[in-house]
Order: structure tokens, then sequence, then C-alpha cells
């Protein structure tokens, strides 16, 4: 830090020139630091005559760098082996942050160009260094920098202290919420450290919920919840505070449901969060849905819809009018299937309005209108008034009811392609679901382009995927005889998959075209097992449990996972039995 400048002396005169010390001070300090041969500025600190923050900006002007006071929150624990310990010791630096290639390092002497050279050689990527002072430098690189580093007793032992970049520029708190630029007290940190950690894991929700003894913070990576931390009981009434602080909500109710949202500023990103909370019997339970857009995938052909199946699906979106539907469970990624067909139809040509609760992405080009039934803008009531505005292309965000039903299926019939979802476990069960809510079955024939259903399966981790043989018993549940893969794969587990074994995840789609078999059927009203019947001998026809099999067949996902994720219909059971399901296979691929 300090060695950039020549003598003491030279430092010493910096700080008169700008004001931050007297003389006098100088002349104590200097009469000190004689005495116990430490440096200058930390002698000045201890005199109490000079803060760290105004050395560190002194400095970092000087240097021609910014410079930071190191908290938690602004240090990613997750990059503590980027740089070999004892390497980083020896070079006393700090990895905080990567935003895509480019990684912000803690330096106590960031001039030194040879040292940068050395980091971007050891971590492929660019170098952003910021200035930081020795004796905060020590502190945390003893904690990060260790074998085990506990967060309770960290959090625990921060003090109170503004930290930011210097010079940064500043942003509107009325507009985003920025996460490096709050106080940093242990709960702030807390909670900056649960949201900045879930980001970059690219978690869809964060859970913190109070228990008999501890606070626990888990966050759900590819469907899955896992634990990330665990804090003292006594932060947790001061996180949901925090948190509902920042999403303006009312931190003095505590017995009724509320939720909220901000935004905010992460990893040089902007990511929306929707909050909710939920009394429970030892405490509220905080749930942070978190929405970014740079995850959101637009591209049908990268959601995992295969040639055949993707172009059903652009052919049913492609007519001029129409009721199209996706089904499945929630988290199964219907909602983002939908976007990528608005992103298919969006131009400047077409009026294309949605009624959704909430609206999740802002799209262009696109009007949104968000569900608010406190004030009685309900979907049927949105779907209504959607119609006196000249619409091309409507997307409804749920079909719950029979008035909202009844609605899309008129708006189909009148001219409109309508897009909606259920909550229904594949195609055929969509169509009964309709039925059931009051759809008259010649309506509903007449209205309906088709049906897609979808699940989202986790795909294997490429940095620990190895071979491995599944139990026989699952074998037979997937039909597999000798006609089945020879080699299986599974993810073994590492650190880039948090010890899982998967990593990322693929939909698994079914799609169902209206033709004139299909038509007839649903006229006269036939049951499922003749519908389903049908579309067995369709040959294009492909269950989510086939579409599933083949993902394991390519080596993308485990047959345990397809076996979780998806459900053994009548259908599929007729074709594993026309395929063999014999399982003496097993041991000869074994």
């Amino acid at each position: 830090m300090e060695t950039t400048i020549k003598t003491q002396e030279r430092l010493g005169t910096l700080l008169l020139r700008s004001g931050a010390i007297t003389e006098e001070d100088l002349k104590a300090a200097l009469k000190l630091q004689r005495q116990d041969r430490g440096r200058l500025g930390e002698t000045l600190i201890e005199m109490g005559v000079l803060s760290p923050q105004t050395l560190l900006d002194i400095l970092a002007r000087r240097l021609g760098v910014k410079g930071c006071l190191l908290r938690h929150g602004l240090v990613d624990p997750a990059l503590r082996d980027l740089i070999d310990r004892d390497e980083a010791r020896r070079l006393k630096v700090l990895p905080l942050f990567k935003v895509h290639n480019r990684l912000t390092v803690a330096m106590v002497e960031p001039q030194r160009l040879p040292v940068i050279d050395r980091l971007a050689a050891l971590t492929g990527c660019e170098i952003n260094p910021v200035l930081v002072l020795e004796r905060n430098y020590a502190e945390f690189a003893d904690r990060y920098l260790s074998e085990e580093v506990s967060v309770d007793s960290f959090l625990l032992s921060l003090k109170e202290q503004n930290v930011e970049f210097v010079n940064k520029e500043t942003v509107d708190d009325d507009v985003l919420t920025d996460l490096s630029r709050t106080d940093s007290s242990p709960v702030v940190n807390l909670v900056n450290l649960s949201l900045l950690t879930a980001i970059r894991d690219r978690a869809s929700d964060v859970h913190i919920e109070p228990d008999r003894k501890h606070m626990r913070v888990r966050y759900r990576i590819d469907g899955v919840l896992r634990e990330l931390l665990t804090a003292p009981l006594a932060m947790h009434a001061g996180v949901t505070s925090r948190i509902k602080v920042l999403a303006k909500m009312d931190i003095a109710e505590k017995r009724l449901p509320q939720e909220g949202r901000v935004r905010i500023i992460a990893e040089g990103r902007d990511v929306d969060l929707r909050v909710s909370t939920m009394p429970t019997l030892l405490g509220e339970k905080v749930v942070v849905r978190l929405l970014d857009r740079q995850n959101l995938n637009l591209d049908m052909a990268g959601l995992g819809l295969r040639d055949a199946a993707l172009e059903k699906f652009r052919r049913m979106l492609l007519r001029p009018h129409g009721l199209v539907l996706v089904t499945g469970p929630t988290g199964s990624g219907k909602t983002t299937t939908l976007y990528s067909a608005l992103d298919l139809l969006r131009s400047m040509t077409i009026n294309i309005v949605t009624v959704e609760d909430p609206v999740e992405y802002q799209l262009d080009m696109i009007n949104q209108i968000n569900v608010q039934e406190h004030i009685g803008l309900t979907f049927s009531r949105a779907l209504r008034s959607i119609l006196r505005q000249d619409p091309d292309v409507i997307m409804v965000g749920e079909i719950r009811d029979t008035d909202t039903a009844r609605v899309a299926v008129q708006a189909a019939l009148t001219g409109h392609l309508v897009l909606s979802t259920l909550h229904t476990k594949d195609c055929v069960g969509a169509l009964a679901r309709l039925t059931d809510m009051g759809t008259e079955p010649y309506l509903l024939a007449s209205a309906l382009n088709g049906v897609v259903a979808q699940r989202l399966a986790r795909t294997i981790c490429p940095a620990c995927r190895t071979t491995y043989m599944p139990d026989r018993s699952l074998l037979a549940r997937a039909g597999w005889a000798e006609s089945g893969p020879r080699v299986f794969y599974r993810g073994a587990g590492c650190k880039k998959c948090h010890d899982s074994g998967f990593k990322g995840r693929l939909g698994i789609y079914e799609v169902v075209e209206m033709d004139d078999g299909l038509y007839n059927l649903i006229h006269r009203s036939a049951d499922e097992a003749t519908v389903k019947d049908h579309l067995v001998r369709s040959q294009a026809f492909r269950t989510l449990r086939e579409e599933g099999l083949t993902l394991v067949e390519q080596g993308q996902s485990t047959l345990e996972e397809v076996l979780r994720v998806t459900h053994l219909e009548a259908t599929e059971t007729v074709r594993a039995e026309r395929r063999g399901a014999g399982i003496a296979a097993g041991a000869a691929m074994s």
C-alpha cells in the first residue's frame, strides 16, 4: 500500500496537502512510527486522527485506482480456490467477485504490474485491481483464505462500517438497490451474501426460515432446495425486516402474509426480486423469487424441443387464431415456453397483450398486464377488457376457473390466437380439465390448436460425468431390455455442481397437435383411454417418458432423474411392454 510512496515524509506531505491531518499530527505520528517501526498511515489511524476510509481515498487517488474497505458480502467465498491460498497470501491479494470474465481482486499493492500479470495467467481472467488497506486485508485473508470459513462467527464479528468503491457512480435508490452500497451491518451482510450467492449459482428461489435454534437459509437450484447457511436465531427478525424494507412491505405486520418486489444490482446486472412472507409458529418465513433476465432463454431450440416436436409447436403458433395450451406442474418452465412463443410471434405488425400473475419478465413490443385481485382485476375481467383493445395475440398466464376458460375459448373462436397454461399432468389431462370447467366439447374441439405438456429434468454435470449401472428395477420401469442403452451416465459430484452430480436443466416435452381424428374424439366427448390410444397409434406422438428416456440414451440425464420427473401413464406401459420389459439384459450389460 504505502510502498508506492518512496518515503514516509512523502505520504505525510500528501496527507498535509489534502488537509486530512495537521503538522502536529504528523510530527507525533512520525515519532511513534520510529519507535514501533510501523507504517505511517496505520499509526495515524491508531492515533485516531485519520480514518481508514480517508486514507484509502487519498491513496487510491494517488495510484489512480479504486479502493475498498473489505466486508462480508463483497467477498465471494466460492472464489477462494481460484488462486492458490499460499500464493494469494504471498502476493497479498484476495479475489472479491467475478462478472463474466472480469475478476475484481483486492490488492495491498495494486500498482505492481507483474502481480497483475501473474493473476491473469493463474485465473485466465481480466484482472480489475482495487486497493485495500493492509490491516483490512490481513483480517479478511485470515478468514477467507483459511481452510474453513465459519459464516456464523464471521457475521457476528463484523463491525459497523461504510463500504463502497471509491469514485463509484451513484445509483438512484428509488429505482435500484445496489447490494455493494448498503451499510455493512451483520444483518445486511447476511442478506447480501444470501442473494449474491443465489444469483451467482443461478438459483430460482431463496428460503429464509426460523428453526428452534437457528435461522436457516436455503436456495433452490435446478428445482432442488439446498442449504446455503445457518445463522444465529437472533438475526432472524433483523433479516426479515431488512428484506421487507427493500421490498417496501410493512415491517410491523407479522401476523398476515405479505408480498412485495424490488430490483437490485448484483454482479453487474439487474435482477427482479419477488418477496413473499408467511407467518409460522416459529416466526415469519421469507421466500424470495429471483428473476434474472440473463437466465431467460427465449430460443425455442434451446429449450429442449426436438425437431419434430418443435415443428408441430411452430405450426400451432403460426395459425391465425386458436387456443394453444402449455401444461405441467408448478416450476416446470411453462412461463418460459410461453415467453419463447411470444418472442417468435412479436413484431411491429401484431398487437400482443398478456395478462399475468405476476408479470415475470418485461418484453419489448408486448403489452403486459399484472393481475391485481384485491382491486378486482382478475384474469377473466382483464381478458374481457383485452378483447376491446384490438389484440391479435393474447396470453393468459393461467386458466384457473370456468369464467376464464369460457372467455379464452370464445376469444380463440373469434379470430384471436390465445396462449395459456393449465396445471395438468399431461396433454390429455388438459382436455379433460377444460371439459370439467364447463367448456362444451364441440367448442373446445373447434378452438384448440394443440397442447404442450412439459417437465424439467436436471442434466448431468459435465465436470464429474461418469458411467454407472442403474438398479435393475429402474431398467424394468423404463421398459429397457437388450434394446436399451449399453452405457449409462451420472455425475459423481464436484464443487461445480455442489456435489449433486447435476448442472442445469433441460425441458422434456409432449406435443399434441389437433388433427381430424382428435377433433372427432373431443367433439363426441371420448374418454381419456380412447384419446390416448389414438395418440399412441400416431407415429409422430411421443410421451413425456419416451422423450425423457431419449435424454438418458444421449447421456444428458440419469434414468433416476427422468423417472422422477415423468409419470408412467397407461400409454407408456403399453409401449414398455411392446419393447419387452425383461430385466435379464441388465446383467448382460454389466
